[in-house]
């Protein structure tokens, strides 16, 4: 009687085994369904996070320019528009940004020079960059200044260009962003005592 058993129990899980052979149509679809909400929910948020890792080549880019002009004004009492010159190896154009130099009242005491990541892509934003010469207050000391600014809105081409601020008998020279942009780290750079 155990093998009779036996045998009719096997039976049983083979019959039972050929009547669930797939899925019907509706779970298909069900599951086709939930995998195209998912990636609907995802694909705007991977696309951000895209845009994110090309911005951060402009932002690498245009403080390594900020910093390079500030040894290159160390060591050569200039500042260069020329990026060969600063001796850092940064591509003058990328497939996303194009980056400038401008330097401005070149041999004044408020020698400065504008760095500029400018997009090339409608969804990335621009950045611009300043290096300026500066007096701090308390010691006469002269140094340099430098701001990285973002602009608050994507766009091809439109870097907002800082404004520098010559110091004043009260007031330590300063660099701020321009109306539609903001500094990275949120402040101003400024030659004051603590500098």
């Amino acid at each position: 009687m155990k093998s009779e058993l036996k045998a009719k129990f096997l039976q049983h899980l083979i019959s039972k085994k050929s009547d669930n052979a797939g899925f019907t149509l509706i779970e298909l679809l069900v599951v086709i369904i939930i995998i195209g909400i998912l990636s609907a929910i995802a694909l705007p948020s991977f696309l951000n996070q895209a845009n994110k890792a090309k911005q951060s080549e402009a932002k690498t880019y245009v403080g390594s320019l900020n910093r390079g002009q500030q040894a290159h004004y160390l060591e050569e009492s200039a500042f260069t528009s020329d990026i060969d010159q600063l001796g850092i190896s940064i591509p003058a154009a990328t497939e996303n940004y194009e980056y400038k130099m401008v330097v401005a009242n070149e041999g004044e005491t408020n020698e400065n020079v504008f760095v500029k990541g400018e997009s090339l892509k409608p969804a990335l934003r621009s950045y611009g960059g300043m290096v300026s010469l500066a007096q701090v207050l308390a010691t006469s000391e002269a140094t340099t200044l430098a701001i990285l600014c973002e602009n608050d809105s994507p766009g091809a081409g439109n870097v907002t260009i800082p404004t520098f601020t010559a110091a004043t008998a009260t007031d330590a020279a300063k660099i701020e962003c321009g109306a539609s942009s903001s500094a990275l780290g949120g402040v101003a750079a400024e030659a004051d005592d603590d500098a």
